[in-house]
């Protein structure tokens, strides 16, 4: 062994044991040689007393240097720990024991070797690959000792009706298995090249180097040869004895997951939640099989020791029995009956669907709740409020005996209209979990949500369908419409919503309607919603049902949205929430993926159909509908001129912009919420308040006024607050302030703001971090007045010579130049020495993108400098590169590392 070559590796760490065997794979008496990397006695030379010890249990075909960082941790005076990565029997560096190890011997390897280390807790288990079953089956056999389990890309038993992975599957096949794992080295070099990115060149060596020569790698083959294919083999009875262990574990749990992962994919996670429900969980993205090589998992798993010594007081203690849950979901909450009407303090809330409930209970049954709209402008399908109950109440009958059921996680890929708003209320009275991840995120993003979020159930049109049976995401398949029989077949799909409410309708005399009807805790998940993606990929934000609740209450209290309101929803989320409002909703013809789509005949053709009182459109829809307004007829002019009410979120919006819409919409009051997927409004400002606004920033008789997009005050309920930002760009205090003037990242509180990120702990942990509040990543400032100013994005502040840039302020100044249609400000170079880089969208556009013709360039310059920001260099586009969904939110890090290159004497190219 030469430690010299295993970068990472304190030499000291690395030891060699005798242990004696008692293995079935053994010889009674046998002793056998471990090599392991241990930090044990560099603590104790160094006077310190670890909390614990991390027993680390490598996969195949690695070895203890995987865990290197976790050693590394672990010997930091500030938080030791004694780390233990072992290398198991004929892996690594310890003994080639010439004889074949099934997974029950190396469970008892396992064993024998901490008995002669003396490990007699707490113990917290970290493994990997099958290192991570093996590390279980450990952590079952001794309760004692065990504190904790972390899990990093494994699995511990292979789901009914799918085959094993293909790539063990050539693994194991009997042409390739000898020369693949054992002859050549191919097995480990197909493993390392799994790495995201690449492994440098001396890890790569380092990985490589206890198995050089086919007499060293037969443990390689041994490890794959012994993956239980099916019910056949030795080692399933083992396996299967893990797997269902684990229901019964009673310590803390932490589970680390690369998505990129061919051979564990997000299938074997979704199964070690079911078993772990009670476990703390992050994806991270664009990480594979080898995540612990992908990205710094030390980091989080310290911070996870530390929270469970926090938690358990003076250290690391067994908790409480984990809850009952549903099989693979959330946790399963007895239905309770809440009826519809208000409830005592403490008790929960009215559920989401009590106004639809009341409204098909009376004088309004027959009246009009949801219809849509067909390319010809007229209505091509609606319902009344009492056939939307029943065909709710019905379809949730049906969906139930398919087998939805609370916890069930169901997603929904479908468009915006009837079906869609039937099946969605009729998962949630079954306390099911949506899973709502719009096409807007396009198909990479889609795909990414899905995969993520593992529903039991797939809901979609055909498009859909086809795209779950090509790209593999998993659930039961329900198509919307009847299928063919062949088409069924090649979409794997089950069954259809139409043929199970065919099925809920005749499951009884009569159908459940209207009336109280037993509904899920209002502390259960409700919904798994997805942000835009405009800042790095889609996150899952969990709801339960009071904050949804919430969400509908804080709505129609700020807005005064009450049942009875007629609603366009030119943005697809707001169509689900209409019903929920008591509000009649029409969603206009026009492709919901891409919101600037939506002309203003389309609008007005939506308007007349309910005699709409109020619309919710994307700034980008409403660019549109101003640009195509010469189409509209008198009518259509005349059904928006009776809008009482335009709401416009996703993307600030310009006040010249809404200043053009009021002469589309003469009678209606303009107002801009400020929310996010979070919290869904946080504050509201009209277009007066706006104007009123402006006019305090340019007098400076308010003092904070100005610089950002003023959002206005937030709403019932809701709080803001600030973290000033420090000389970095970042924010890193705990201490909120609201004094004006102080910019900062922004932070809300409202009952409406979201449960959690979904199975992102570390995504969670950052944006609660300071008690109370969420922490929205967004910036900005209040005003002596108490509005919200937000100049930004905190992952976008420009971090000049002796200046914190924010953004937005000049973005808005240089957008008031004639010919420029988006701006945007980004920073270029390292950190503290940026300079600042304006790239703007010419009206009428370039041709080709590069540097701002020199009048151009002149002007931008002096618009930024009257907003107080110094401008480098102008770049011009012909098009801002802008989020999928709102097709509105600059991707400015985008524009960024492209002005970087172009700066640099690169090709222009397209951003």
């Amino acid at each position: 062994m030469v430690t010299a070559d295993w970068p990472g590796v304190d030499p000291e760490w690395s030891r060699e044991i005798d242990v004696a065997s008692t293995s079935a794979a053994d010889e009674p008496g046998a002793a056998r040689r471990w090599h392991l990397l241990d930090n044990g006695a560099q603590l104790a030379r160094r006077g310190l007393t670890p909390a614990g010890t991390l027993l680390c249990v490598h996969g195949n075909p690695t070895w203890s240097y995987l865990w290197r960082s976790l050693l590394a941790a672990g010997s930091d005076p500030a938080h030791p720990w004694r780390v233990v990565a072992v290398d198991q029997l004929d892996m690594g560096f310890s003994e080639r024991t010439g004889t074949f190890r099934r997974l029950e011997d190396r469970i008892n390897d396992l064993g024998d070797l901490t008995a002669a280390l003396g490990l007699d807790g707490p113990v917290v288990t970290v493994g990997h690959d099958w290192g991570g079953v093996i590390s279980l089956g450990w952590a079952e056999a001794h309760p004692q000792q065990l504190a904790g389990v972390v899990l990093t890309n494994t699995a511990v038993h292979q789901p009914a009706g799918t085959p094993v992975p293909p790539a063990l599957r050539l693994a194991l096949h009997p042409a390739v298995h000898r020369w693949g794992t054992t002859t050549s080295d191919a097995f480990l070099r197909v493993t390392h090249a799994l790495a995201h990115p690449p492994l440098a060149a001396d890890v790569r060596r380092a990985f490589m180097a206890p198995y050089r020569g086919a007499g060293r790698r037969a443990g390689v083959g041994h490890f794959v040869a012994d993956i239980p294919a099916d019910a056949s083999h030795p080692s399933f009875p083992a396996l299967t004895r893990v797997a269902e262990g684990l229901r019964g574990l009673r310590t803390p749990a932490l589970m680390l997951w690369g998505p990129r992962d061919p051979i564990f994919s997000d299938r074997y996670l979704k199964d070690l939640i079911g078993r772990l429900p009670d476990a703390k969980v992050h994806r991270f993205e664009g990480a594979g099989h080898l995540v612990a090589e992908d990205r710094d998992i030390a980091a989080p798993v310290f911070e996870w020791l530390a929270e469970c010594v926090r938690a358990n007081g003076d250290g690391l203690q067994r908790t409480a029995a984990p809850a009952a849950r549903s099989a693979g979901g959330p946790a399963a909450h007895p239905p309770q009956d809440y009826g519809s009407g208000p409830l005592e303090p403490g008790t929960g809330v009215p559920p989401l669907w009590a106004p639809l409930t009341e409204l098909a209970a009376g004088p309004a049954a027959g009246d009009t709740a949801v219809a849509e709209m067909g390319t010809d402008g007229r209505v091509a399908r609606s319902l009344s409020w009492r056939e939307l109950e029943q065909n709710i109440a019905a379809l949730a009958a049906g969906l139930q005996e398919a087998g939805v059921g609370p916890g069930s996680r169901v997603s929904l890929m479908v468009p915006p209209g009837v079906d869609l708003t039937v099946v969605l209320y009729a998962c949630l009275r079954l306390g099911a979990v949506v899973v709502v991840a719009d096409a807007g995120l396009g198909t990479r993003g889609l795909s990414r949500a899905v995969q993520g979020a593992t529903p039991d159930f797939l809901i979609g049109i055909d498009k859909a369908l086809a795209a779950a049976a090509v790209l593999g995401w998993s659930g039961r398949r329900i198509s919307v419409r009847d299928l063919p029989a062949a088409r069924r077949r090649l979409l794997a799909v089950e069954t259809s919503l139409a043929a199970l409410a065919r099925r809920g309708a005749g499951l009884g005399p009569e159908l459940p309607c209207p009336g109280p009807a037993p509904v899920p805790d209002p502390d259960a998940p409700a919904a798994v919603l997805f942000t835009s993606g405009s800042t790095g990929p889609a996150k899952g934000v969990l709801y339960t049902h009071r904050q949804l609740a919430a969400m509908r209450d804080t709505v129609a209290e700020t807005l005064g949205i009450a049942p009875g309101a007629r609603l366009v929803a030119g943005f697809a989320p707001f169509a689900l929430l209409g019903p929920a409002l008591g509000a009649v909703s029409v969603t206009p013809a026009m492709d919901v993926t891409v919101p600037r789509t939506l002309s203003a005949s389309a609008l007005a053709d939506a308007a007349a159909a309910i005699d709409a009182t109020v619309i919710f459109a994307s700034p980008a829809a409403l660019r549109n509908v101003l640009a195509t307004r010469a189409g509209l007829s008198r009518a259509g002019y005349d059904a928006l001129g009776r809008v009482e009410l335009l709401l416009s979120a996703g993307a600030p919006v310009p006040e010249a912009l809404l200043a053009e819409v009021q002469r589309l919409l003469p009678r209606a009051s303009l107002h801009t919420p400020y929310g996010m997927t979070e919290a869904l409004p946080v504050t509201d400002i009209s277009l007066e308040q706006i104007r009123a606004a402006g006019a305090d920033a340019a007098a400076g008789t308010v003092a904070g006024a100005g610089n950002g997009v003023c959002v206005g005050r937030p709403v019932h309920g809701a709080r803001a607050a600030i973290i000033p930002l420090a000389a970095d760009g970042t924010a890193p205090g705990n201490e909120p302030v609201t004094e004006a003037g102080v910019t900062g990242e922004i932070l809300v509180s409202a009952p409406h703001v979201k449960d959690t990120y979904d199975r992102l702990w570390l995504t969670q942990r950052e944006s609660v971090r300071t008690a109370g509040w969420h922490r929205t990543g967004d910036v900005g400032h209040l005003d002596a007045a108490g509005r919200l100013w937000v100049e930004g994005r905190l992952v976008h502040v420009v971090t000049a010579p002796g200046a914190v840039v924010t953004p937005v302020g000049a973005e808005q100044a240089i957008e008031r130049l004639d010919d420029v249609g988006m701006a945007a400000v980004v920073g270029v170079g390292p950190s503290g020495t940026q300079a600042v880089v304006a790239v703007v969208e010419t009206v009428p556009p370039v041709r080709r993108a590069g540097p701002a013709a020199p009048q151009l360039a002149g002007r931008v310059r002096d618009a930024a400098r009257a907003a107080g920001v110094s401008v480098s260099a102008v770049l011009a586009v012909p098009s801002q590169p802008t989020d999928i969904r709102h097709n509105a939110k600059i991707d400015r890090s985008r524009l960024s590392r492209w002005a970087t290159a172009v700066l640099a004497g690169g090709r222009p190219g397209t951003p």
